[in-house]
């Protein structure tokens, strides 16, 4: 017997290949998961440009955030006819059985689209979020299909809706990346229903809700979008803020507290405004930049390019100081006598081309300075 009991047992070699096969198993065909790590993004809402990121493409869970994707199907039937905002939404008894927050909603009753667009945004009710779907998709499951084929048509390459409230769902997942995208899309495909997530309040039979993002009574300028938290993923927040005619989305993913991720939004976003300030004055000092240096000289026009040419190049060599590092222009213009070859030096200053032909004229040579809008003209300055 203890001979038989020895053979059966398994050998180290036997148990390496069962692991192995075991760990095959999970890789191959085990979903991808969140890793439920912080993560965060600003990003420009008018050229999408990229102003912070960490761990960016990450995969957690968005939690209510994946309202913001409920409500962006939702806009897009008001816009195309299919409801109104007095439209009636049937709640059912699987709506109205949704974990909270909800609204209380009772089975068979029904909630307009207005209302249902308010209580998702301040609120963030899963029993509205149910309506919704259903009402949209009949159920659900099919919402959800349509919610992440949604998700791929607006470049929201990574994330995966199971259903339409956020409520956990190991495989609900997205990225601060993709949210970001998003928020951009509803403010810019919607303008009109987008106002709804400035709304700090809002009433529904006898009670008041108000927003859960602080950030619209805290922090200057903002206008949206979504505050979310579960307890997998953390206190999440995708925010809209405008500026003098800047406008940036931040999203951060993983909060510990509400407080402290709105304390880590602002920050974001104040080091995205300031970097927004530093990239405007730089390009204003650029323009100015072209502009000074957008004036020119014409030492004369010809009915052939080579004295054209030797007339720039001399005029340089009378005034290198001035003249030696801009640019010949020898440009042809066909007029009723025929063609001329203006002679020309470009990429001066002001200053720098009025000095150089008051210097040439002493030289008896003659010159005009030309402003930017003159070299824009096709008039002969001879």
């Amino acid at each position: 017997m203890n001979g038989l009991a020895r053979n059966r047992r398994p050998t180290t070699f036997g148990w390496f290949l069962a692991l192995l096969g075991v760990a095959f198993t999970l890789i191959v065909f085990s979903p991808e998961r969140a890793t439920a790590r912080e993560a965060s993004i600003v990003i420009d809402a008018n050229t999408g440009r990229v102003l912070h990121a960490v761990n960016a493409d990450t995969l957690n869970y968005p939690a209510s955030l994946t309202k913001m994707m409920t409500l962006y199907l939702l806009f897009e039937a008001l816009e195309d006819g299919r409801l109104t905002t007095a439209t009636p939404l049937k709640v059912s008894n699987r709506a109205a059985g949704q974990a909270p927050t909800r609204l209380g909603l009772a089975p068979g009753t029904t909630i307009m689209v207005k209302d249902a667009i308010l209580a998702l945004i301040t609120k963030s009710a899963n029993d509205v979020a149910v309506v919704v779907a259903e009402g949209l998709a009949g159920s659900e499951h099919k919402f959800a299909e349509q919610m992440t084929e949604k998700a791929r048509a607006l470049g929201m390459t990574r994330t995966h809706f199971r259903n339409a409230s956020g409520l956990p769902n190991r495989r609900q997942l997205s990225t601060v990346r993709d949210m970001a995208v998003l928020a951009r899309a509803l403010a810019r495909d919607f303008p009109r229903e987008y106002r709804y997530f400035a709304t700090r309040s809002f009433s529904y039979s006898g009670q008041t809700y108000t927003n859960h993002n602080k950030l619209l009574a805290s922090y200057s300028g903002t206008d949206g979008v979504k505050t979310g938290y579960t307890h997998a993923s953390g206190y999440n927040l995708a925010a809209a803020v405008e500026r003098d005619g800047t406008r940036l989305i931040a999203v951060v993913f993983g909060g510990k507290t509400s407080a402290s991720r709105d304390r880590q939004i602002t920050s974001l976003l104040d080091d995205g405004f300031a970097k927004m300030a530093v990239a405007h004055a730089t390009e204003a000092r650029t323009v100015a930049s072209r502009a000074k240096a957008g004036w020119g000289v014409q030492v004369g026009a010809y009915s052939r390019y080579a004295p054209a040419h030797l007339a720039v190049t001399r005029a340089a060599r009378w005034v290198p100081d001035l003249l030696l590092q801009a640019k010949v222009a020898v440009t042809p213009v066909t007029t009723e006598e025929g063609t001329i070859y203006r002679a020309r030096l470009v990429g001066l200053s002001e200053t720098r081309a009025r000095d150089a032909c008051k210097r040439l004229a002493e030289k008896r040579v003659s010159c005009i300075a030309l402003s930017p809008r003159d070299l824009s003209t096709a008039s002969d300055a001879s």
